[in-house]
């Protein structure tokens, strides 16, 4: 393993970095009402990005830089290029809808899109606690800014205005934990805090009470309950080009930084953050689910539901390691990085056909908005239908194999605490299998309230269908996506 100063570590972010600046100056010189220069050259910086990380995830190497504070390794490269593949997605299914409503006056959309994505990659490739944090607020601030961006409306700037104030108080909770973490070991290195967390020589209840503030600001980052407070009221506040940026590749980053802390970290203490994850794991299965019942708004019943599925990822989180045992280690945290990487492939299909149905003053936001819509296009009707089941966890959806991965990891312990967690979790969706099948009875079998066709420029169209589409593919042929996580987390666990 190389831990010189070099660049190479950095590259990607490097790029992305640089691209953002140029692509701000050139803007300055654009003049169409849809940026389609800073569009292209955004779009052409992504690509390059995608395939760069995609390459060096393909390698497998694991590579330390910059005095160990930064890693470049195969789990960290795949969920860089998969962040970077959803916020191409969002940029496409986004600029239709912020033309139509005056948001790209300026070419901030994009530049602020690129640069929420370095904030991504920096939280996902941090080795310290310090570029853990500084990732976190690029990434956050840079999410601030989006949805505000429209300055006119006054629903987005009370989404912007609470989500400032939650997301300060959460990031205030995980800078405290990880002083007091830091306080307790003397390093800010996780490799190093491992190692002396490890070795017993710090007082456990100054280090367990560093961790209650690190997993409640990791809680907040994922949308766990009952740190969920934001969810519903920003999700359906904010635009809904930058609800989708803010619900996608995000949650990748939030999962990563979870791996980081509490398990290259702090294993040592799994007994003590397990525990905490169990009740975060009930409460946003229950609360999440529970909640979305009565929702009619569908951006806010999505925002529920995706409390609910974080819930999964939580219990996928905290089986892997039974009684001191980390042979379940592999299992349950590639179970998890599968569930949040087809979450995020099928949350981007879902706001995509909300996105593609709001037209020039009116948003689509509505369950009864959606009413009749396989009358108006079979084929829009159809991609919402799979990515509800897939949330649903109905075969062959790709929703269902990701469910059973993360029972099967529960089950497998043997432990009965896990099992009875398995049951609940089978209730929970059985609840959550009754608001999502609503929405397609409302599509399929309501009188429609609009005779119009649902138009869509052609790019919208062929990633649309395509991400529909894998959505249905990867829950026949889950396999290759399921071995990928598995020998990212094997190359994380025993570099």
């Amino acid at each position: 393993m190389m831990e010189n100063m070099n660049l190479a570590v950095v590259g990607p972010e490097t790029l992305l970095l640089v691209m953002a600046c140029v692509i701000a100056l050139v803007d300055l010189g654009v003049k169409s009402r849809l940026r389609n220069v800073t569009y292209w050259l955004t779009m052409l910086t992504l690509a390059v990005a995608a395939v760069y990380t995609g390459e060096l995830a393909s390698r497998g190497d694991t590579v330390y830089g910059f005095g160990r504070m930064v890693v470049s390794d195969a789990m960290a490269n795949w969920l860089k290029c998969f962040a970077t593949i959803a916020m191409m997605v969002c940029l496409v299914y986004g600029r239709p809808y912020a033309g139509d409503r005056d948001m790209l006056r300026g070419g901030e959309f994009f530049t602020l899109a690129m640069l929420s994505l370095l904030g991504i990659y920096v939280m996902i490739s941090g080795s310290n606690f310090l570029v853990i944090y500084l990732g976190l607020e690029l990434l956050t601030l840079s999410s601030y800014a989006l949805v505000a961006l429209r300055r006119d409306h006054v629903v987005a700037t009370e989404a912007a205005m609470k989500y400032f104030v939650l997301g300060a108080m959460a990031s205030g909770f995980l800078l405290y934990g990880l002083s007091m973490i830091y306080g307790a070991t003397g390093s800010l290195d996780i490799g190093t805090v491992f190692k002396i967390v490890g070795s017993g020589q710090v007082k456990h209840q100054v280090l367990v009470f560093g961790l209650v503030f690190i997993v409640a600001g990791l809680a907040f980052k994922l949308g766990a309950a009952p740190f969920h407070m934001w969810i519903p009221d920003v999700y359906q506040g904010a635009p809904t080009a930058i609800t989708l940026m803010i619900g996608s590749a995000p949650e990748l980053a939030a999962f990563a930084i979870a791996i980081r802390l509490l398990v290259e970290g702090l294993l040592p203490l799994a007994i003590d953050w397990q525990q905490m994850l169990i009740v975060l794991a009930v409460a946003s299965l229950f609360i999440g689910n529970l909640a979305a019942i009565a929702q009619t708004n569908l951006k806010r019943m999505l925002a529920y539901s995706t409390i609910g599925q974080m819930g999964f990822v939580l219990l996928g989180l905290l089986s892997g390691v039974v009684n001191g045992d980390t042979r379940f280690a592999l299992n349950a945290y590639s179970s998890a990085m599968f569930y949040i990487v087809t979450y995020v492939l099928t949350t981007l299909a879902s706001f995509g056909v909300i996105l593609l149905l709001a037209r020039e003053g009116f948003e689509s936001e509505e369950i009864a908005d959606l009413a009749g819509l396989n009358q108006r296009s079979p084929l829009y009707a159809a991609i919402m239908s799979i990515c509800l089941f897939s949330l649903a966890g109905i075969p062959p959806m790709v929703g269902f194999y990701a469910k059973l991965s993360v029972l099967q990891a529960l089950v497998v312990s043997g432990s009965p605490l896990y099992i009875g967690l398995a049951v609940f979790a089978v209730l929970m969706s059985l609840v959550a299998a009754y608001y999502y099948i609503r929405v397609v009875k409302v599509m399929y079998f309501d009188e429609p309230i609009t005779a119009t066709t649902v138009a869509a420029p052609a790019d919208v169209r062929v990633v649309l269908t395509l991400n529909g589409a894998l959505v249905l593919i990867l829950g026949i042929v889950p396999g290759g996506l399921m071995t990928l996580c598995a020998q990212a987390i094997v190359k994380m666990l025993t570099s």
